[in-house]
């Protein structure tokens, strides 16, 4: 650990902080109606799709709209992947992707997961990319915004029935947030060396009289969403850590910018909507306290010697003595891989290792604790923030037991309605993981594609699960999901992490919207306070323990434990 790298930290966390307040106060302004520089287009949309912009939804018109757009969505990129071989722009002539890789890639970029078991850039034509992959990227993202207001709207309202139109939300995500964003980074990108074009590959001789094929395709366009979007699902196989994806140290730069830029100007927007700054900033606080925490751990881990070679570390001491550069990026460092290992909780395979397979044990543990935490650390565009909406309903219940009276937030009551919708959300996440992740270690399909054995193994199997029902998409590695088993249970897996965990929590976003406002009390605790970051943080470290340390004990923890005694070595 040095200087340097903690610098790259701080500098990292101002930028973002100095953007978060701006874009947040546009998001507020935008879903609160005041913004209308886009209304022609906007409009023409409307008209085409037949939307009636005056005509707001309960929570279940809401829930039914958002399925349907994304059961639609999955339908016609599964055709797109069958069918690229008979559709344009494949220069390749790549053959149609088969029936269940293409099921469990279409319900992945559904989901806002891009879990990807095949090899991108040999598996995938241009079109299938653009119009199948990439257009999710935009549309998956939007449902998660749209579905964060919605919640943001229940806290917000009094005694209302409604809580947005999710086609209108959607459309507006789109057309003012992602796409004018989109367009001033990917020419940023661009500017750096990123590629964009729809040239076929290029043919390369080397002076060992070989031939090289080297891909190419429209990068840029796809690479400025992955980030923005939280989505992942990069170009080319090794993702971000491929050249013509992250070419040099600001493109780097960028592409972890993005990904944290709309997650914590949500924060923003939470406090903006709801009347309370303050508690936006709260919330902001307790993100920042997670994020700083795992980066700190992540980065001491990776500075340490690799305790693989613990057993023959006098012949290794010097070798190591930078810390642990297996699969790390040379042009980026153990600061900036273990800075963006952090940070991409919810973009895919970090552009600066070649997969977490590579860290130590420790530090591969951190990206699977963001995860497992539930994509709370600004996390998924929209995604993070009604995650973490979630728990800090639980933390006011708890505080209200606490003084022994009605739990309030922000002038609603929390009741039992409330408290049930928030625990089916909490709860569902780690039964699903858990349960998938027994049948694999105990089945031969779950085990034939392993290439490891031991709790390297175990977290392998345990990180794809929870990789894919936290929409994340990024994996150890050193597992071959490409297989019958495992393309049609982590599809499973994906759809419920997504779908079955937002109704839930729009049910508790129509509740809420239906109280009165109770004005604050003595006993009202304050959410607008260090004291509620300080309880809304424990709680999410609690929670995440009763329900996960099991399985770390027998994955990332043990192993460590094991590779500084030689146990696995005798």
């Amino acid at each position: 650990m040095t200087a340097n790298g903690w610098l790259q930290f701080v500098v990292y966390f101002i930028v973002l902080l100095v953007c978060i307040r701006p874009l947040g106060i546009y998001m507020a302004r935008l879903f609160n109606g005041e913004l209308h520089f886009l209304r022609p287009i906007e409009n023409l949309i409307y008209r085409a799709s037949g939307v009636r912009t005056d005509e707001e939804m309960n929570w279940r018109e809401y829930a039914g709209a958002m399925l349907i757009f994304s059961f639609v969505s999955l339908v016609l990129t599964y055709l797109i992947e069958r069918l690229q071989h008979v559709l344009p722009w494949n220069p390749q002539h790549l053959p149609a992707v088969g029936a269940l890789l293409a099921w469990n890639t279409a319900a992945s970029f559904t989901t806002n997961t891009n879990w990807q078991a095949y090899s991108n850039d040999v598996t995938m034509s241009y079109f299938t990319q653009m119009a199948g992959l990439a257009y999710h990227n935009f549309f998956s993202a939007a449902v998660g915004i749209a579905v964060a207001i919605a919640l943001v709207r229940g806290i917000a309202r009094r005694e209302s029935k409604t809580i947005g139109n999710f086609w209108v939300d959607a459309t507006r995500t789109c057309l003012y947030i992602l796409v004018p964003l989109c367009i001033v980074f990917a020419l940023a990108l661009v500017s750096q060396g990123v590629i964009q074009n729809l040239h076929p590959y290029t043919i390369a001789h080397t002076p060992e009289h070989q031939t090289q094929t080297i891909a190419q395709g429209p990068v840029a366009s796809q690479e400025v969403i992955k980030e923005l979007g939280t989505n992942g699902g990069g170009f080319f196989s090794a993702n971000s850590s491929h050249p013509f994806e992250n070419p040099t140290p600001f493109s780097n730069f960028i592409e972890m910018f993005l990904i944290f830029l709309i997650g914590g100007a949500l924060t923003v927007t939470l406090g903006r909507m709801t009347g309370s700054p303050g508690h936006g900033w709260a919330v902001f606080a307790c993100m920042s306290i997670l994020f700083a925490a795992g980066f700190a751990a992540c980065y001491w881990a990776e500075s340490q010697p690799n305790p693989a070679l613990h057993h023959v570390a006098q012949q290794t001491s010097s070798l190591q003595a930078g810390g642990n550069m297996e699969g790390k990026e040379t042009r980026f460092g153990i600061a900036h891989s273990a800075l963006f290992a952090t940070i991409t909780t919810d973009a895919s395979c970090g552009a600066v290792n070649s997969m977490h397979d590579s860290f130590t044990p420790l530090g591969g543990m951190i990206p699977l604790i963001n995860i497992m935490l539930g994509e709370i650390i600004f996390g998924g565009v929209g995604s993070g923030l009604y995650g973490m909406l979630i728990y800090v309903v639980l933390s006011v219940f708890i505080a209200g037991l606490m003084v022994g009276r009605t739990p309030e937030y922000l002038g609603k009551k929390i009741e039992s309605y409330d408290v049930k919708m928030t625990m089916l959300y909490v709860l569902i996440f780690p039964l699903v993981i858990l349960t998938l992740t027994a049948v694999s270690v105990l089945s031969h399909a779950g085990l034939s594609s392993l290439a490891n054995n031991g709790p390297h193994g175990f977290t392998e199997i345990l990180y794809a699960y929870v990789s894919t029902a936290g929409n994340n998409g990024s994996a150890f590695a050193g597992l071959n999901a490409n297989t019958p088993w495992y393309n049609v249970s982590t599809g499973f897996n994906v759809l419920v992490g997504r779908f079955l965990m937002m109704i839930p929590m729009l049910a508790l976003a129509g509740n809420l919207a239906r109280k009165k406002s109770i004005p604050p009390s003595p006993g009202t605790f304050p959410v607008n306070t260090p004291l509620f970051t300080i309880l809304l943080t424990g709680v999410i470290l609690i929670v995440g323990a009763l329900t996960f340390f099991p399985a770390l004990s027998l994955g990332p923890i043990l192993e460590h434990l094991l590779l500084q005694h030689g146990t696995l070595f005798s």
